[in-house]
């Protein structure tokens, strides 16, 4: 038996849904009470993008229905470079990527709300990796990303 969500059939109107591998399931899980959602952005320039701003008015939709949207703005990622087809990310000075951060929160507190009972909350990955060595961080994350798996991806094996 299908469920019927408001909320999901108004996200399947704006074409916000591609793909869900089991719709049903997802429905009861909105209608059996709040969920939280997740959203992360890359701080690499002065302004969020139109992928940004869609993620920003899916959450708004989510927290006007009673969930709660979670973001993550990648202040540290947002310092390391990128591999990817077109080239190497831009290193940008601390302070530059520090300043876009505040502004990524300042213009996403257009859309989501950062008070009452499903009250938004974005954190910065900065706040909790700036002070780990590159020994901490080799040992308690990058042991979670074996080096074959990255060697696997295009991208990088490409580049060596």
């Amino acid at each position: 038996m299908a469920h019927v969500n408001a909320l999901l059939d108004d996200l399947r109107w704006r074409g916000l849904i591609a793909h869900s591998t089991d719709p049903d399931a997802l429905a009861a899980h909105l209608d059996a009470g709040p969920i939280k959602s997740y959203i992360g952005f890359d701080p690499t320039a002065p302004s969020i993008h139109m992928g940004n701003l869609v993620q920003a008015l899916l959450a708004r939709r989510l927290q006007d229905a009673g969930h709660q949207p979670f973001m993550l703005v990648g202040g540290a990622t947002g310092l390391i470079g990128d591999p990817k087809e077109s080239g190497e990310r831009t290193l940008n000075p601390i302070e530059t990527v520090h300043g876009w951060v505040d502004r990524i929160r300042s213009q996403v507190e257009r859309y989501v709300s950062f008070e009452g009972s499903n009250a938004a909350v974005m954190v910065n990955n900065y706040d909790w990796t700036s002070q780990m060595s590159v020994l901490d961080f080799l040992r308690d994350v990058g042991k979670h990303f074996p080096v074959n798996r990255m060697l696997a991806r295009e991208v990088v094996s490409s580049r060596l």
